[in-house]
């Protein structure tokens, strides 16, 4: 039996990477991207639809994309889907699909990335320890 899990994905950031450590160091950078398609109706009006993707991507790929990506840039992803289930503390099911990207490549001109003046140190600090639990995939 076949089988490929692959994903393919151009758009926007709809929102600045968060940088995140695991305990044993490893860089996670998650994020969203907003991904439209726009076609004609039969009767000549135009629309479009937008479909909203959470990202997450790991390792020496993750610290570059979060210092020069910020929301609004746009991006190629090339990844995997992944789907997670769990129990929420309120006793309900949860589950998510997101994509784990392997891959990214810049799409116009993009420059190093300033932290924005309300972001917290503890959150981008290298090092900072994340536990497992915590990344939501």
């Amino acid at each position: 039996m076949a089988s490929l899990n692959k994903v393919f994905l151009m758009g926007n950031l709809t929102r600045d990477p968060e940088l995140r450590y695991t305990a044993n160091g490893t860089a996670v950078a998650s994020f969203g991207m907003a991904v439209s398609r726009k076609w004609n109706t039969e009767a000549g009006e135009q629309k479009e639809d937008v479909c909203y993707v959470d990202i997450s991507m790991f390792g020496k790929r993750a610290e570059i994309l979060s210092e020069y990506f910020s929301k609004g840039n746009p991006i190629f992803i090339e990844g995997r889907l992944q789907f997670r289930q769990w129990e929420g503390k309120d006793g309900q099911k949860r589950s998510a699909l997101r994509v784990v990207a392997d891959d990214f490549q810049f799409i116009g001109q993009t420059k190093r990335r300033t932290p924005s003046p309300d972001a917290s140190p503890e959150k981008t600090a290298p090092g900072q320890d994340v536990n497992e639990e915590e990344i939501p995939f």
